[in-house]
């Protein structure tokens, strides 16, 4: 039976930064209007997401913030959602944040981030007899100091905190942060282990796998089934969905349904900001499998979830309840 999702992990105030173009090493950048400071992170962007997908979906939020200006900025706007629970967030250090450069000519954004309490965020905290949830959705791995610690048992402590939900009788799910270079290989598979929903872009996948999945500006496309059967073999137990600018793919690792959408081909200038993006699509489709929709119909709402979130400056502004968001997914051609 139903009984809402938690999620866990990365809290982070964002400082956007809006600059005319992102500059080559040794030069200057003008730093324009207007500097906006939100919130960001797996735990803000995604459950405030789900947060208005669905107003009386129960939500649980798990992580550590500090004391300080930044701790009340995340603390202040997740309070503003009667249906998110922030009593198993943690106060230890100083909050994470983030300096996002945002490129006025291509929306493109770079992040410089500092994890402050987020390196904190341990097994300790899991305070499993409180959390009544059915789904667990933890992010990032390679962004979560104590939890992507070796363990002897299970290779990370994050695969053990994902092997103890599953021992609470919670499905798993996971994301990734983009970037990190040759951790992937060390950190990522441990997890898949006890992981049920793995929701990552081309990118974590092809530095997941090995498997090229970009060349340039390119999709290889035809990688992809290759590239979801190996995240499978790695151990996810029922779907693997890779999200990119040009579409998903997905593949249920019980039916063996291989599923592949465009994304929707929306009119010039209607897109204001790309940061929140991945993180809509996540919550689209972790609603959707919470909800025991088929794959398909979950990528959908993941699409239309992303498509929401590209109308909007900040991380989750754009997001809508999914009845509009549907709407929205009907309003243009999909690629």
């Amino acid at each position: 039976m139903a009984k809402g999702i938690g999620v866990a992990g990365n809290l982070v105030e964002d400082i956007i930064y809006p600059i005319p173009r992102y500059p080559q090493s040794g030069e200057l950048a003008t730093i324009g209007e207007p500097i906006i400071r939100s919130t960001g992170g797996a735990v803000c962007n995604v459950i405030m997401d789900l947060a208005k997908l669905d107003a009386s979906l129960a939500l649980k939020a798990i992580g550590v913030v500090g004391e300080d200006e930044g701790g009340k900025l995340i603390m202040d706007r997740l309070a503003a959602y009667p249906n998110i629970d922030c009593s198993q967030i943690a106060f230890e250090g100083r909050t994470a944040f983030t300096a996002v450069m945002s490129d006025e000519q291509t929306k493109q954004r770079t992040f410089f981030t500092y994890p402050g309490a987020n390196d904190l965020f341990s097994l300790r905290h899991m305070n499993w007899d409180q959390l009544d949830i059915s789904l667990l959705h933890v992010g990032y791995i390679l962004l979560l100091g104590a939890l992507d610690q070796p363990d002897p048992d299970y290779g990370t402590k994050m695969a053990q905190l994902l092997c103890q939900a599953r021992q609470q009788g919670i499905e798993t799910s996971i994301d990734v942060v983009s970037g990190a270079g040759g951790r992937f290989q060390a950190l990522v598979p441990p997890a898949l282990k006890y992981t049920d929903y793995c929701i990552i872009n081309e990118l974590e996948a092809e530095q997941t796998t090995g498997i090229p999945l970009r060349a340039g500006d390119a999709l290889i496309a035809a990688n992809m089934p290759d590239a979801l059967r190996m995240i499978q073999d790695m151990g996810v137990a029922k779907w693997v969905v890779v999200h990119a600018t040009e579409g998903a793919f997905g593949l249920d690792c019980i039916s063996g349904e291989l599923v592949q959408m465009g994304s929707l081909v929306l009119p010039k200038g209607y897109i204001k900001g790309t940061v929140g993006a991945g993180d809509a699509f996540c919550a689209g489709v972790l609603y959707g499998a919470y909800q025991g929709k088929p794959l398909k119909e979950a990528i959908r709402y993941g699409i239309a979830s992303a498509a929401c979130s590209l109308s909007a400056e900040g991380s989750t502004e754009g997001m809508r309840p999914l009845a509009q968001a549907l709407s929205l997914y009907e309003e243009y051609p999909l690629r």
